[in-house]
């Protein structure tokens, strides 16, 4: 029986037809298709597009691996596993087809994942995973951000050309073709071809949004490679150098999109400057605005905890938030054999492992954070949380270091398994969420909205979405910027004195002595995050800046 592409009747408001082009999506626990803060932001962006009734489909990869299980070794280090994912809620389209990679044809699954299932935008997975290929073809869907490089661009190749050429298949009409990061860059050569090679005809169609400024995110590699894995279909090498730019034979997936979309996006404000800053002086790239990140509240949020605030029932939500830290702190004596006080002033560092983000900041001037770990007056508890890229051996020895630097305490812990599920325990059970990147490098962060929704203040340094929520001392608190052209070294002196003063002079005395105060602080915090944070604004701007004009 044939496929029928099953969805819900859209909003007038939302009748224009996009679709969403992502190499990870956060969607569920139960589906391991992410890795971090993109896969969190694509999932809450689809379940925002479900319950505003948008004309929106969401394209990714079902990941036969995951991105990996992080589990520990016998010393409680943090060890890489995978294991094969299965997925019976994803309904087989009946749709196999080929592509063109590396000159060869590869066989392409589409799974579906309808609407009602976890309360999203229609979704289509692609695998490669399926007996009508060869090995090494089945292999590209295996791993979430393949370390080797061939293997990477054929991703790209499959997010790319694979999803534009099953819309075709499906005959489903799409006005907007919107690349989340420039992973799914083929899809704008596969749309050249399509459109007759008429750039401005690609143009008409095609949006882009990048996220952040880091290397890593902003994909490049030579042309020869590119050239050789039939990256740009049967586009002429010399006429991809024309549309897209190109310089010393290195293709810059970012410098592409910008070139190929009619607009595109930072993901903060904060970020929007330094996007134009990075790519503004270049020919022929579109203009770059801003639409903040920003997370589903449905999805996230502790409803118990929601009703406390909207209702001015202040016994109750102080009660739910030691009834969530209670839970957290289950997990944490699982996991590590601590027993956790829900009473005791809890600090969580939780997000992707990677080193601008400085999980160990608040461990640099060590003997100070000692103090405060043994300070029985006004006593703190700390945890840590999250996955590094698995062949990140820095920030892998960042997350062993800090378990052994701290495993002497019985009030601070390291958790392994960082996806949605232990995410929410994090932001539900802690009292401060702190986040600690180096200025200017986070386009976004993410992790601090939910966690105020959830009655969790913010420790941050002001980059990202912070500068547009954070005041001071009243719904959270800023880390001291120190001095942009100073070294890293002592950039990192000087924030790390101002978390610890911070701590010391304005939240532990707030926490210990003016409970009420600290009260009022969470309370503003969950009031103000939602609906300046919640992912529907962020996908109503999609269309109102992005998809409409």
């Amino acid at each position: 029986m044939a496929f029928t592409f099953r969805s819900y009747a859209a909003a007038p408001e939302f009748y224009t037809s996009a679709a969403y082009f992502s190499m990870e999506f956060a969607l569920d626990q139960a589906l391991k298709t992410y890795s971090g803060g993109l896969g969190f932001l694509a999932g809450s962006h689809m379940r925002s597009a479900y319950e505003l009734r948008q004309n929106l489909v969401g394209i990714g990869i079902l990941w036969t691996y995951g991105y990996y299980d992080q589990t520990r070794n016998e010393d409680q280090t943090m060890r890489v596993d995978y294991r094969h994912k299965a997925y019976s809620f994803l309904e087989d389209t009946g749709l196999i087809f080929p592509i063109i990679i590396h000159g060869a044809q590869v066989q392409v699954k589409a799974l579906y994942l309808a609407p009602e299932v976890f309360g999203t935008a229609p979704m289509f997975f692609l695998t490669t995973d399926i007996p009508e290929n060869d090995y090494i073809s089945r292999t590209i869907s295996h791993h979430l951000y393949d370390a080797d490089t061939a293997a990477r661009v054929a991703q790209s190749i499959l997010l790319g050309t694979g999803g534009g050429t099953l819309l075709d298949l499906l005959g489903h009409q799409v006005d907007v073709y919107h690349l989340n990061e420039g992973h799914g860059l083929p899809l704008a050569f596969y749309l050249y071809e399509k459109h007759g090679r008429q750039l401005a005809e690609v143009q008409k169609r095609l949006v882009f949004t990048t996220h952040t400024p880091e290397l890593a995110g902003n994909e490049e590699h030579p042309m020869k490679l590119l050239e050789d894995m039939t990256f740009f279909g049967n586009v002429p090498a010399e006429e991809v150098r024309r549309i897209a730019g190109v310089e010393n034979n290195v293709l810059s997936y970012t410098l592409a999109a910008l070139r190929m979309a009619r607009r595109a996006n930072g993901v903060s404000k904060v970020h929007g400057k330094v996007a134009n800053q990075m790519w503004g002086s270049y020919q022929g790239i579109c203009p770059i605005i801003s639409i903040t990140n920003a997370q589903n509240g449905t999805y996230w949020r502790d409803p118990a905890l929601h009703h406390a605030l909207t209702g001015h029932h202040d016994k109750a939500l102080k009660a739910r938030k030691r009834e969530m830290k209670k839970a957290l702190f289950d997990i944490v004596a699982d996991q590590t054999g601590n027993l956790f006080d829900p009473d005791v002033l809890t600090i969580v560092w939780a997000r992707r492992f990677a080193g601008y983000k400085r999980a160990d900041l608040i461990l640099r001037h060590f003997e100070r954070f000692q103090r405060l770990l043994q300070d029985t007056k006004r006593p703190i508890q700390m945890i840590w949380a999250g996955k590094p890229y698995p062949k990140d051996y820095g920030a892998i020895a960042t997350f062993n270091g800090i378990i052994q630097k701290t495993k002497a305490y019985k009030n601070c812990a390291v958790l392994t398994g960082y996806e949605l599920g232990l995410s929410a325990a994090l932001k539900k059970g802690s009292d401060i969420w702190l986040n600690t990147p180096r200025f200017p490098r986070e386009a976004s962060g993410t992790s601090g909205m939910t966690a105020a929704m959830n009655g969790s203040l913010s420790l941050s340094i002001a980059d990202g979405w912070i500068p547009e929520f954070v005041r001071e001392g009243e719904n959270g608190f800023l880390i001291p910027l120190a001095n942009i052209n100073e070294p890293e070294h002592v950039k990192d002196d000087v924030e790390a004195t101002g978390v610890l003063d911070v701590l010391e002079q304005e939240i532990l005395p707030l926490y210990y002595d003016k409970p009420e105060q600290f009260l009022e602080l969470i309370k503003n915090a969950m009031h103000e995050v939602e609906p300046a944070f919640d992912s529907g604004r962020m996908a109503r701007e999609y269309y109102e800046k992005m998809y409409t004009v």
